[in-house]
């Protein structure tokens, strides 16, 4: 579902530009590593489109949970101010779509890949 990735790299631009004006004593910790998890989910997801379709499921389910994690250190960055209302807002509205999405491609696959 190339849809998704491309979704998935353009907020990761954003948190990009973000990432940058974190205050210091969260850059290197939580900043650094919802930015590693931003990474991961993009290459597990690149994974995912390349694979066989019988192949798929076992990463997409991957993916579903590197979202959540970015969605929960995201909030973790707003509730200690690291990150303020409207940048918040920016990054959560989309990656509540990326989640749709990938829900959606989960569903379609688990139904695919189920035996009747």
């Amino acid at each position: 579902m190339p849809g998704v990735l491309e979704k998935i790299k353009s907020v990761y631009i954003i948190w990009h530009e973000y990432h940058d004006t974190f205050p210091k004593t969260q850059r290197y910790s939580l900043g650094n590593h919802i930015d590693r998890v931003f990474i991961d989910l993009i290459e597990v997801v690149s994974v995912a489109t390349f694979l066989p379709q019988i192949e798929k499921l076992p990463y997409v389910r991957i993916a579903i949970r590197k979202l959540d994690l970015i969605k929960i250190l995201l909030l973790v960055s707003w509730e200690t101010k690291s990150l303020g209302n409207k940048k918040y807002i920016v990054l959560s509205t989309p990656l509540d779509e990326i989640g749709r999405m990938l829900g959606g491609w989960y569903g379609k696959l688990n139904k695919e890949n189920s035996p009747d």
